[in-house]
């Protein structure tokens, strides 16, 4: 009962998970945007564009350049949070991968890594007076689940430790849709609670960030107004007609 139960959330979490971002996605590139409004400065050209957003996107250049110590501890984050969910690729391969073998040492350590620059982060929303003022209890909650994913983990792997060879025959086995037995033990089911949540929630929650870098048209357009006039699709829809029916 506790396997299917289980089997069942991790389906609905995928589900909810996969609709809700493409939803989401589809809302950000339909959404017009009428007005030229790259940051400056801005590169003016398509190529500049995308290093300025590879830059933004792998090492927070914004970020860095308006605060160096939150940028730590988001690089921190970000970047050890990268590394422990290569490391979970293994439980979704079979076999696994040279490349994901490779991070696996890596991994522990990063977890430690991820729990801490949380901690900076979550500190900053209290230690902050203007950060604070604006903090709601969403953005606490969701620190609260990534720490209490992340505290899990680690306690998985160095406190209260399962069976690792059935949970990988429980992932393989939900994506092969054989329901293979998940082992009882209270911190796994408590990790992958947490986990699961996080997939529900993600799509409704300010983390959505992730994919929404790419559609800011601060970041993805060219400062380039005076060499090309800039027309949203519905705006020239709008001229066009307008000179058909002239």
């Amino acid at each position: 009962m506790l396997t299917m139960i289980y089997a069942a959330l991790f389906y609905a979490a995928t589900a909810i998970l996969l609709a809700g971002v493409g939803y989401r996605i589809w809302q950000y590139a339909s959404t017009p945007a009428p007005l030229k409004i790259p940051t400056t400065p801005a590169p003016i050209t398509t190529t500049g564009v995308a290093f300025r957003m590879a830059r933004e996107v792998l090492v927070f250049e914004s970020l860095f350049k308006s605060n160096k110590w939150i940028w730590a501890f988001g690089i921190v984050f970000h970047g050890a949070l990268a590394v422990v969910l290569l490391r979970h690729f293994r439980y979704f391969q079979q076999p696994v991968w040279s490349v994901i073998g490779l991070v696996q040492p890596f991994g522990v350590y990063a977890g430690f890594a991820m729990v801490a620059g949380l901690a900076g982060l979550w500190a900053r929303r209290i230690v902050v007076p203007r950060i604070r003022y604006i903090s709601g209890p969403s953005d606490h909650l969701m620190l609260a689940l990534l720490v209490a994913i992340g505290v899990s983990g680690l306690t998985l792997k160095f406190v209260a430790r399962t069976d690792i060879v059935a949970v990988k025959a429980f992932f393989l086995g939900l994506m092969r849709l054989s329901i293979q037995p998940l082992p009882a033990d209270p911190f796994l089911l408590i990790h992958l609670g947490l986990v699961a949540a996080l997939m529900i929630v993600f799509p409704y929650s300010k983390l959505l960030h992730a994919p929404g870098v790419f559609f800011s048209p601060t970041r993805n357009q060219a400062d380039n107004p005076r060499e090309r006039r800039h027309l949203s699709k519905w705006a020239a829809k709008l001229e066009a007609n307008r000179a058909e029916g002239a």
